[in-house]
């Protein structure tokens, strides 16, 4: 999937999933109850040993309709590993090697970044959008006062969302939210909660749903 199309997904679900596993076979059933709760784009990240495993597990055994990428993504091997495991996008915590290489490899891309030039500096890369990293540090505030000089800039906060802070951002001028552990909790690890993960999706499925209205 290329930015242009990725940028159009994440305008229609407004809503991404990272999973940071630590077993592969769970990272996948957790992948797995995530779409079948409605959040259908996610990333895997590349912390987890064989995260390729899982990556091309979860693009197998998905409907049709699912949006897996791979996160953490630091190199260019790292964007090669990650679209030979199946990866339709990758994510990156910063403005990293890895973003002109996937850009010039036609694969969507979301880099990490944190100050105004950064978010500049993405945004002119001609990716998909930009992820605000750590962005609990923030808040909607900084969010709302980036976008005043950069209206149009696609940013995606990501970094201890919760639940509750979702309609804030939104109402910010997010183009979407990314949300890790507030979401995926114990999932994705030995003995995780499917059942609780299924039940949180659908509430931060409802909450960005209501934000966008």
């Amino acid at each position: 999937m290329d930015n242009a199309a990725l940028r159009d997904r994440i305008a229609e679900t407004r809503l991404v999933a990272i999973i940071r596993g630590t077993d592969v076979d769970q990272t996948v059933q957790a992948a797995l109850t995530l779409i079948g709760a409605g959040v259908t784009t996610l990333e895997i990240t590349l912390t987890l040993a064989e995260a390729e495993q899982a990556i091309a597990q979860v693009v197998q055994d998905a409907p049709a309709g699912a949006l897996i990428g791979a996160g953490t993504v630091l190199s260019e091997s790292d964007v090669d590993r990650s679209m030979t495991a199946g990866a339709q996008f990758i994510v990156t915590p910063t403005l990293t090697a890895s973003v002109a290489y996937a850009v010039r490899s036609g694969i969507g891309v979301l880099p990490g970044v944190f100050t105004p030039t950064e978010v500049q500096q993405g945004m002119d890369s001609g990716v998909a959008a930009v992820k605000l990293f750590p962005a609990a540090s923030l808040g909607p505030g900084f969010l709302r006062a980036v976008r005043d000089p950069f209206p149009d800039a696609r940013i995606i906060p990501v970094g201890g969302v919760g639940l509750e802070a979702i309609p804030s951002y939104l109402a910010a001028g997010a183009f979407g939210v990314g949300i890790g552990g507030p979401l995926v909790g114990d999932a994705a690890q030995p003995g995780g909660d499917l059942k609780a993960l299924a039940v949180r999706a659908a509430a931060f499925v409802a909450a960005t749903a209501a934000g966008v209205r």
